[in-house]
């Protein structure tokens, strides 16, 4: 029996839960909360700070004369463009321009770089490295990771980090030491807040954890399971491999496969950047004729949905975390798309949706409906087509 794998946070984690709320994350045990509910959780993201044991990134070093060129191949970023301390996400298509993965893409160096995967990456760069003066090492199991989030994350990380975080800019990346730790800390997260993301060695996971939780004693710094931090992303518009679209390696019909034009991701797109890139083709005619389908926000009207609950003598039923699972959405009877995740939204008071729709119901302030079940029996609430993020707060990037 394939037996799940520990953080090198493990001993810290698991003391700390009250829940014991397991989930398995790319072979790995990690808590999908520590408190028997989200709100503490979910409000150190929004309020304070959170911390968060995202180890189970899979990551990639790519190095060498050529490492650059390849990147700028798989990718549909313009890699050449990205300066030297810049993080950038994206994702990576096939040849019909169907998202396989995405992440984020850190120039550390001239010739190096780190590349974040959800699922694993190294036979496809392997594949697309040929001919090429590259050296491609995976890191997943050898560099732990850190994700603190919330508008007093940087106080947090000026207290115990020896260079001031006040100058790292937005998708951005500098070495640090932390704790007496040699890290590297970027300017990104899953949250889309203020928040950062610090890379270090395995061996340093106590001492680092403990550096920061004791920091942010006076800040509210809280852990942070991955059930929160998924409401958290679902508000700010960011999407999941194997929930909010199926990759293009792993799908058994073409109608399971996204582009980054159908998934919202268009800016992510350089079709202006030099040279042959995996999928070119397929984005630049999907560019001239717009994509059949767009993933959008969706807003539940409230008053709509309250309706069908009091007609049964209940008030609404609200799911306590987000719900992976797909919701048929309806213009008058006739589907015109899906909702991948859903969420009640605690800061914005609303019940919210990434949802594929199809031309032309995904313009912004198209009236849908969306399905709700209610004391077992399948119903349709109002709701209305917005764009995302849902919520983005001004200190995000300052």
């Amino acid at each position: 029996m394939l037996q799940l794998k520990r953080t090198p946070f493990h001993e810290r984690t698991s003391a700390l839960s009250q829940a014991q709320n397991w989930r398995r994350w790319a072979g790995h045990l990690v808590l999908g909360s520590y408190d028997l509910g989200l709100d503490r959780e979910y409000w150190g993201i929004r309020n304070a700070a959170a911390l968060i044991d995202i180890s189970p990134l899979l990551k990639y070093r790519i190095s060498g004369p050529d490492a650059a060129a390849l990147l700028h191949r798989v990718t549909p970023r313009d890699i050449h463009r990205m300066s030297v301390g810049q993080v950038g996400y994206t994702g990576w298509c096939d040849e019909d321009g169907k998202l396989v993965d995405d992440g984020t893409i850190s120039r550390l160096g001239a010739e190096e770089f780190r590349l974040t995967s959800a699922e694993p990456s190294l036979r496809w760069l392997e594949m697309n490295a040929g001919g090429m003066d590259v050296r491609i090492t995976e890191e997943s199991d050898v560099l732990a990771a850190l994700s603190l989030q919330g508008p007093k994350s940087r106080l947090v990380l000026n207290g115990c980090c020896s260079t001031s975080l006040d100058g790292l800019g937005y998708f951005r990346v500098a070495s640090n030491t932390l704790a007496g730790c040699p890290v590297e800390i970027s300017r990104t997260g899953y949250t889309g807040d203020l928040g950062y993301e610090i890379w270090l060695q395995p061996a340093d996971a106590h001492a680092v954890w403990d550096a920061l939780m004791a920091a942010g004693h006076n800040y509210g710094i809280v852990p942070c399971g991955i059930l929160a931090m998924d409401m958290a992303r679902v508000e700010a518009g960011l999407v999941m491999l194997d929930v909010d679209y199926t990759s293009a390696h792993a799908a058994w019909i073409d109608g399971q496969k996204s582009s980054p034009y159908e998934l919202g991701l268009d800016w992510s797109v350089h079709l202006g950047k030099e040279g042959y890139f995996v999928g070119r083709e397929a984005l630049e005619r999907e560019h001239k004729t717009g994509p059949a389908w767009r993933m959008m926000g969706v807003e539940v009207d409230w008053e709509g949905l309250e309706k069908l609950f009091v007609a049964v003598g209940l008030p609404p039923q609200i799911p306590a975390m987000a719900v992976r699972g797909s919701l048929p959405i309806y213009s008058g009877t006739t589907q015109v798309g899906y909702a991948s995740t859903s969420t009640w939204s605690p800061v914005l008071k609303k019940y919210i949706a990434l949802a594929h729709l199809q031309r032309p119901y995904y313009e912004p302030g198209t009236t849908l409906s969306i399905e709700v079940t209610v004391e077992h029996h399948r119903k349709t609430a109002p709701a209305r087509v917005v764009k995302l993020p849902f919520y983005e707060p001004e200190w995000k990037k300052k």
